[in-house]
């Protein structure tokens, strides 16, 4: 779905304002004007005669009826507000889940024979669909370092058609070099494509730097609740255009009451933002002086890996972040997860409530190593924390506790 918000406006002021075109909420003074747009369920719009219905698939374009699966406006305000926080976008796909929306770029861009360049430190899973889905389909892929352009450049072949960033990673949290990866991409024929969910469009502007097709799941930040899945795509008016394509060829649609809430956790999403990067910066600093700790992962803090890179392309965060422990085993690790209160153990982070899950990226790393450059081989247990809305005391004084449960289980 296409959008025109006035991109001068701030960001604060583009969530609020963004997807409430009249023609779905109605002026304002007529009886029937509200403040968002409706839930608007459909899967047949009727047409006033044969004529009408036989010119029906002229009129499947953004933002007019034709069937239920083209989406309505609650659909269409998701996609035209997304599309209005996306500077250089020309319009907004939407999708499922986030993997749906990672598989839909990709099989958008890729062809049989073709080689995927995607980074080391990708979701987990967009490489089991590189080892699976893409593979079943023809199509092969390759790993790169996250941290080596040139590795990257190295990489590209005759066959090399796109190459998936994911920047920060979302398990181990390395800063890749987007503007230069995406100028070598350009420069050499290659598509890029970036999942952002960890800065969302608010922290991080893929197009501006470069990039081809962003991707985020809005399942994170964009619903921030933990009751909605779906993820999206937006790009320039090539891209989105064979985007649109696929998606329709494919059949993605999603439900216009999870459009819905989407919409919702929008309008929040930058406060939401603001105050769990604050919390997530605090707990950092933190944990980097906790003596059970080897190593924070998280660019946002001075002096931590990326930190450097984070500070010159992005605007801002969000309170994902790992850390590695001093040492110890596995069972020591849970003992340390098991013992938080105020943490819930779950796949899936961005949502109003905190989460915290092991982190163990040796077993699916192929191009670059795990321990990181710089840290100890036995310091390899990482725990990922996704801080939410809790106060950060509450949330300190609980890390604590798992951290004594963590001494404990050593001995």
């Amino acid at each position: 779905m296409t959008g025109d918000s006035d991109r001068k406006l701030a960001s604060a002021t583009r969530l609020v304002s963004a997807g409430r075109r009249a023609e779905w909420t109605g002026t304002p003074g007529h009886p029937s004007a509200v403040v968002s747009p409706p839930v608007w369920r459909a899967s047949t719009h009727l047409y006033a005669d044969t004529a009408a219905l036989k010119s029906g698939p002229k009129l499947n374009e953004d933002g007019r009826f034709f069937y239920g699966r083209r989406g309505a406006p609650t659909q269409w305000a998701l996609a035209d507000a997304l599309t209005g926080l996306e500077p250089g976008a020309a319009g907004t796909m939407l999708y499922p889940s986030g993997v749906a929306a990672i598989s839909g770029a990709l099989l958008t861009v890729l062809r049989p024979g073709d080689v995927l360049l995607m980074t080391d430190n990708a979701y987990e899973p967009s490489r089991t669909m590189g080892n699976g889905l893409l593979k079943d389909f023809g199509i092969e892929t390759r790993w790169f370092d996250p941290l080596s352009p040139d590795a990257f450049a190295k990489a590209i072949c005759e066959r090399t058609k796109c190459v998936l960033l994911e920047s920060p990673g979302s398990l181990t949290m390395e800063v890749q070099d987007v503007p230069a990866i995406a100028a070598i991409a350009r420069d050499r024929g290659v598509i890029s494509i970036i999942d952002n969910t960890w800065a969302s469009p608010l922290g991080f502007a893929p197009l501006s730097h470069g990039v081809d097709i962003t991707v985020m799941s809005l399942t994170k930040h964009v619903g921030g609740h933990s009751d909605v899945m779906m993820g999206s795509a937006s790009a320039g008016s090539h891209w989105y255009a064979r985007l649109r394509k696929t998606a329709q060829a494919i059949g993605h649609v999603v439900s216009p009451d999870d459009a819905a809430l989407a919409l919702r956790g929008l309008r929040t999403m930058g406060l939401r933002l603001e105050s769990e990067t604050a919390h997530a910066l605090e707990l950092a600093a933190w944990l980097e002086q906790q003596p059970e700790v080897a190593r924070v992962l998280c660019p946002m803090l001075p002096g931590s890996p990326g930190h450097d890179l984070w500070a010159r392309d992005f605007n801002g965060g969000c309170g994902l972040f790992s850390f590695v422990l001093k040492g110890g085993t596995a069972e020591a690790r849970n003992a340390l997860i098991d013992a938080l209160e105020l943490f819930g153990i779950g796949f899936s982070w961005g949502g109003f409530e905190s989460l915290v899950t092991p982190v163990d990226p040796a077993r699916i790393r192929s191009a670059s190593g795990w321990p990181l450059a710089g840290m100890a081989d036995e310091d390899r247990f990482g725990v990922r924390l996704s801080i939410g809305l809790e106060d950060p005391a509450d949330l300190r004084a609980d890390l604590r506790s798992g951290l004594d449960a963590w001494r404990r289980a050593e001995g």
